[in-house]
């Protein structure tokens, strides 16, 4: 877990940099905004860290699920719906890929 979280927090900090150096260069007049390039990894990583969470999400939840249908079958429907709940958050950041590439 803590390289997870190194990793994350130095790829953090290069982006920032890297974002830092495009401040010199001078711009043309009337253009602001993101450039393609930050539309693309901006768009990336909402998609990836939410489809990251949502897989890890669903690991933790369909290992329960299963061992709740074990135990009652009748409880099958609301572990579906558990299920349904963690895989929306993949979809939203479907949702957040498409508005920050729709900008």
């Amino acid at each position: 877990m803590k390289h997870i979280v190194l990793f994350l927090s130095v790829a953090a900090i290069a982006l920032v940099a890297a974002g830092l150096t495009d401040v010199a260069y001078a711009q043309e007049e009337g253009t602001g905004g993101m450039s393609d390039g930050s539309k693309l990894i901006g768009a990336g990583i909402a998609f990836g860290v939410a489809a990251g969470g949502a897989g890890v999400g669903l690991g933790q939840v369909g290992a329960a699920g299963l061992a709740v249908i074990s135990e009652n079958p009748a409880l099958q429907s609301k572990v579906f719906i558990f299920v349904g709940m963690v895989e929306s958050i993949a979809i939203y950041g479907i949702v957040m890929m498409f508005i920050i590439l729709g900008q």
